[in-house]
């Protein structure tokens, strides 16, 4: 099997977010999920967990978001407040 770009899932504070995706999404994220107990052996009881993982190993290889980023971050550093 291919290795996955999610692997384990972090343990971390969660913020709730309510969105709805279309079914076919959802159809997705239950066989990521299947996918990853297979290769790491952790089971996955809500595909929705999969959600922020996902996010955020996108916007980490974005490399215009990341080139926007660091620009608005540099921007914001040259500007004073008074």
């Amino acid at each position: 099997m291919a290795k996955l770009k999610i692997g384990t899932l972090p343990d971390d504070k969660p913020v709730k977010v309510n969105l709805e995706l279309p079914a076919s999404v959802h159809r997705d994220l239950v066989a990521y999920a299947k996918a990853i107990a297979s290769e790491s052996g952790q089971s996955v009881s809500d595909p929705g967990k999969l959600v922020a993982p996902m996010l955020a190993r996108f916007m980490a290889t974005d490399r215009g978001f990341s080139k926007w980023r660091r620009t608005a971050h540099s921007r914001k550093e040259g500007t004073r407040e008074e």
